[in-house]
């Protein structure tokens, strides 16, 4: 009985959003549902906080491997929702000068603003600096001519590379550089209109046909993996 409420929720409400989808009459319900997801995203959030917050309580107490990570990720957690909520540094508004809270938590030079341009983003720069290297490791693994496949990879990074810095080279409108940078302009332009165009297209129609597999499997019940069964 506890698999089967909310079995019956997931198949009536997603048959309902098809239906709204193809039938005029039906559509209030769209955003019926669109309200539901709204509630149900904030329960979610305060459900995600709550774990978040005791699991790094239960690994602080009891000093696992890595705990000190725990206090630090707990307490800027901590630290951004009182900044958000209490709209800490926030800009009084001029619309509403009489009342302090009425502006915007992500008003410039609010507390909110400040952690996330002089804290969040050079952190995530960071990262992403950080993944180029990996990046570039996985590349060069990729890029090793060990077989027919590899070769072709290669090959076609290395024509999109040489293309994009032969466009960039200088060169006279009736010299051999010229005639080169154009052939290799031609190529790479192949490549990437008909060749890659070919492939990304047969990509969406593969992820395309396994969504709609994927929830006729949901909606009819067949996969009750969201459910924590099988």
């Amino acid at each position: 009985m506890k698999h089967a409420v909310p079995l019956l929720i997931a198949s009536s409400t997603g048959f309902a959003m098809i239906a709204a989808f193809f039938v005029r009459p039906a559509q209030p319900l769209t955003q019926m549902a669109e309200k539901w997801f709204t509630v149900l995203a904030a329960v979610a959030f305060l459900t995600a906080a709550t774990s978040l917050v005791l699991h790094h309580l239960k690994k602080i107490a009891a000093q696992q491997a890595g705990w000190g990570y725990s206090a630090v990720t707990l307490l800027a957690f901590l630290i951004t929702v009182a900044v958000g909520l209490l709209k800490v540094g926030v800009p009084i508004s001029p619309q509403f000068p009489e009342h302090p809270w009425a502006g915007s938590y992500q008003e410039e030079g609010s507390a909110l603003w400040w952690l996330f341009e002089y804290v969040i983003m050079p952190i995530t720069s960071t990262m992403f600096a950080l993944l180029a290297f990996f990046v570039a490791s996985a590349a060069f693994r990729a890029f090793r001519a060990k077989n027919t496949e590899a070769l072709l990879l290669l090959g076609t990074a290395f024509l999109i590379l040489l293309s994009r810095q032969a466009r960039e080279a200088p060169a006279d409108s009736w010299s051999l550089v010229a005639l080169f940078q154009t052939g290799l302009s031609a190529s790479a332009a192949t490549v990437k209109d008909v060749i890659m165009q070919a492939g990304q297209r047969a990509m969406m129609i593969g992820i395309a046909l396994g969504v709609a597999a994927t929830s006729l499997r949901i909606l009819l019940g067949v996969d009750r993996s969201y459910l924590g069964s099988n």
